[in-house]
């Protein structure tokens, strides 16, 4: 079983990770992407999947127009893991806006 970041490895992390902040409430990584209008959306979200899916790991996820907002949690850990930080980085390589 994987175990939850410590603390001080949360906040290290989200000192690297710029564009994403800690949902406390849903134990989460959040961050939320606009885009140009829905079908730049929808491919980001599916480029977004891919490299997910690749890593075994898949976001919550919400979409309404050009706005795209993702939590990463490790449910079985219970919180956020090492496998959030490295998603959200993968994240971040497809888009770093």
């Amino acid at each position: 079983m994987i175990s939850p970041l410590t603390t001080d490895e949360l906040n290290a992390a989200l000192g690297e990770l710029h564009r994403w902040s800690h949902d406390a409430e849903r134990r989460a990584l959040y961050r939320e992407i606009r885009v140009g209008d829905f079908a730049e959306a929808m491919g980001l979200m599916i480029r977004i999947g891919i490299e997910a899916d690749k890593m075994d790991h898949h976001p919550e996820w919400a979409n309404v127009y050009n706005r795209i907002e993702i939590w990463l949690t490790t449910h079985d850990a219970g919180n956020v893991s090492v496998r959030d930080v490295a998603l959200a980085r993968r994240i971040d390589a497809v888009f770093p806006g």
